[in-house]
């Protein structure tokens, strides 16, 4: 009978809004539960002094999916191996698709919706929230 009231009753006009924000923060929670169980696991296996932060994670995904994880790089090569990284975990939220390897087999992805404008606080919650489905669907955290 609760969600009755909630999405109906005219006394509780409020609580459609209470009930998405319980919601949301039962969902903020578990995201940042599984964001400190997979920064607790990268850092374990890839840093030996300092937490991992989402720039280093995106690092750690562009090297994946570039596949290429023992090659030296340059400095320029980072920025794109990131790029690889920031493509490949918003692809399944549809804002980018694989398109093709190139010559030296670097993966290059077409943009298929811009990303809505979001504050600061939101995009990292966007990116946290596409690190946890890349590492999730890798089987690496639940």
């Amino acid at each position: 009978n609760i969600k009755i009231f909630c999405s109906i009753c005219p006394l509780f006009l409020g609580m459609p809004y209470l009930c998405q924000m319980q919601k949301a923060s039962v969902r903020n929670e578990e995201l940042k539960e599984q964001w400190e169980t997979l920064v607790s696991v990268l850092t374990q296996r890839f840093s030996e002094t300092e937490s991992i932060d989402i720039e280093g994670i995106l690092y750690l995904v562009g090297l994946q999916e570039l596949g290429q994880v023992h090659k030296r790089f340059r400095k320029d090569d980072n920025v794109d191996i990131i790029h690889i990284g920031i493509c490949s975990v918003l692809e399944p939220f549809g804002y980018y698709a694989f398109d093709y390897f190139d010559d030296e087999r670097w993966p290059h992805f077409k943009l298929i919706e811009e990303l809505p404008p979001l504050k600061p606080g939101e995009q990292s919650i966007l990116m946290k929230e596409a690190v946890v489905h890349y590492f999730i669907q890798k089987g690496l955290i639940q």
